[in-house]
């Protein structure tokens, strides 16, 4: 399957214009990543500065009322699984293939809100810290988040090359790593608080 850089661009751009809509979010909340868009950039690509596209998880169990949590081995916080994006896999499937590596867990599944809409459940731009034994300068993440349902009670099998722990954490916690994310499931009433 081959990858066309500019369909993705405008699929994202898309994304972005839908996401804004739907959420009542101004343009200007993803302002650099419309820059790099429109500039052309290769934002598909880890290797592309000042930002590049990352993919998530917000893993939730049946209830809706704890979230699966990896604690991340070089940013050294709990956050949901995720990684870059990587070509040809589309948006969602990115976000799904992290959460299976990051976890263990086998049995997940998009919820079925994301393919009646089409859109993700947050998109954040966030800074992370330069990693010079990478020769990866302070860069961007324009993070594009889907909630996944774990459908059973696997027993976790990190990867511990990429965490040091993955735990359920009631979904509370998730208000101070991903609040706009938790607004958004909250008033679509994907979970359980």
């Amino acid at each position: 399957m081959s990858f066309d850089p500019v369909a993705f661009r405008r699929r994202v751009r898309l994304l972005l214009d839908d996401h804004a809509k739907a959420f009542a979010r101004p343009v200007e909340d993803h302002a650099l990543l419309r820059s790099q868009i429109e500039r052309g950039e290769d934002i598909h690509s880890r290797h592309t500065f000042p930002g590049h596209v990352t993919t998530s998880a917000m893993i939730l169990d049946e209830t809706g009322r704890y979230t699966l949590l990896i604690r991340h081995r070089s940013l050294g916080r709990w956050l949901q699984p995720g990684g870059h994006y990587e070509m040809p896999d589309d948006l969602e499937a990115s976000a799904l293939r992290e959460a299976v590596e990051e976890t263990g867990l086998q049995d997940l599944a998009l919820d079925p809100w994301h393919r009646a809409t089409g859109l993700p459940i947050d998109i954040d731009s966030h800074r992370i810290p330069a990693r010079p034994e990478r020769q990866e300068p302070e860069h961007w993440h324009h993070d594009i988040r889907y909630v996944v349902r774990a459908r059973s009670a696997d027993a976790l099998r990190p990867d511990f090359d990429e965490v040091e722990q993955a735990a359920w954490h009631p979904l509370s916690i998730l208000q101070d790593i991903a609040p706009a994310a938790v607004r958004n499931m909250q008033r679509l009433g994907l979970v359980g608080i």
